[in-house]
């Protein structure tokens, strides 16, 4: 299969859309499609797209990143799902799944020992 190539899965005759776009790309609808799907930390991993969302995501980046940013959508990320091109005329399906991962401050996991202002009360300095 070449790059360029639109993969044939899921199997859109099987799976539902999950999302009915109109004439624009509805950043909202897939924000909440993607929130109905994330629980215990765990997000879908994939935005699989038709051939006309894939067309009006495009041309939503278009407008925020120019047109040629986006000529094609291959390794593009979309609120944090890899958007992957189906060979279909209309569908939007998130799915896969992947572990949400979250910053944390180092801080917060340092032992009570390693505490700066606890470690100065204890250094013994010997002159």
């Amino acid at each position: 299969m070449s790059a360029n190539t639109p993969y044939m899965i899921p199997d859109h005759t099987l799976v539902p859309t999950e999302v009915r776009m109109g004439e624009a790309w509805d950043s909202e609808a897939i924000a909440r499609l993607i929130r109905s799907k994330s629980d215990h930390g765990e997000t879908p991993a994939f935005l699989f797209l038709g051939k006309k969302e894939t067309g009006l995501l495009r041309g939503h980046l278009a407008q925020a990143f120019g047109e040629d940013a986006v000529i094609i959508l291959k390794d593009t990320y979309y609120q944090g799902l890899e958007v992957v091109t189906i060979e279909t005329p209309s569908f939007v399906f998130a799915g896969g799944r992947k572990v949400r991962r979250t910053l944390q401050d180092p801080i917060n996991h340092r032992l009570p020992w390693q505490n700066r202002e606890l470690k100065a009360r204890w250094t013994l300095n010997l002159d």
